[in-house]
């Protein structure tokens, strides 16, 4: 049996020891090569991403961002003020002297019981003068309290009343001021139409005190715009110590 033992030292030193330890060599040298190729291409990629990423508009980018829009540079604007001529000379406008209008007459009357108060006036109301120029004509009535404020007895007085356009259809938001004096006392009051319902859509109302005092045309009633413009002169009226006619009602209606 000792014949036929495979001996693998003496096959070792039969093989020819050259191209044994050759082929080895070649392949190590040759992933050595890959591998730096590798390197060299991943430095490349990385330097060629980072370029893209600071400078996006390189024409190496092929996805370049469109170039953005310079700002438009207007010019500063300057105001240069328009001189006066030599000879202007500047002129004092006096204003107009406002007209009294004389109170219009009325007749107190009982509501009967059951009936309810309407601000739409009467055919038999008696308007005041139509201001000349002005869009709005205003009617002054005194009545009693107790019609708008059933509770409110003697122990009240005030102005109130409504605005009504061309169609008898309410004007809202229009300024009602109220100024002069009461009993001594400066009154400069202003409300808009539309926040007193009781007196119709575009009601409007002051108080004044809480009881009746008489007064001859100190006070004044009068219309704006919400540019305040005037729609009316101002109309003077008087109050009375007298609880049948301490609500002095306005009614402004429109005439053009």
């Amino acid at each position: 049996m000792t014949d036929f033992d495979f001996d693998a030292s003496m096959e070792m030193e039969d093989a020819p020891t050259g191209d044994f330890q050759e082929a080895p060599r070649r392949k190590l040298v040759l992933w050595d090569v890959l591998t730096a190729v590798t390197l060299l291409l991943t430095v490349c990629l990385i330097g060629y991403f980072a370029m893209v990423f600071f400078n996006p508009y390189t024409p190496l980018n092929p996805l370049r961002p469109p170039t953005p829009i310079t700002p438009l540079a207007l010019p500063t604007a300057t105001w240069t003020p328009l001189p006066l001529a030599p000879t202007w000379t500047p002129t004092a406008t006096v204003p107009p002297t406002p007209t009294n209008t004389p109170r219009p007459t009325w007749t107190p009357y009982n509501l009967p019981s059951g009936m309810v108060f309407s601000p739409t006036p009467s055919p038999t109301a008696t308007l005041s003068p139509t201001p000349t120029g002005m869009p709005f004509t205003v009617s002054i009535t005194p009545i009693e309290s107790t019609i708008i404020h059933p509770d409110s007895g003697c122990n009240w007085l005030g102005v109130g009343g409504e605005a009504s356009d061309l169609n008898n259809s309410p004007v809202l938001y229009l300024i009602v001021r109220l100024g002069g004096t009461l009993a001594g006392e400066t009154v400069d009051l202003a409300t808009v139409t539309g926040i007193a319902p009781d007196y119709g859509r575009a009601g409007f109302e002051f108080v004044l005190a809480d009881h009746p005092i008489a007064s001859n045309k100190t006070l004044w009633i009068q219309l704006f715009d919400q540019a305040g413009l005037p729609l009316s002169n101002q109309i003077r009226f008087s109050t009375y110590d007298d609880c049948t006619k301490n609500l002095i009602l306005i009614r402004s209606k429109k005439v053009r």
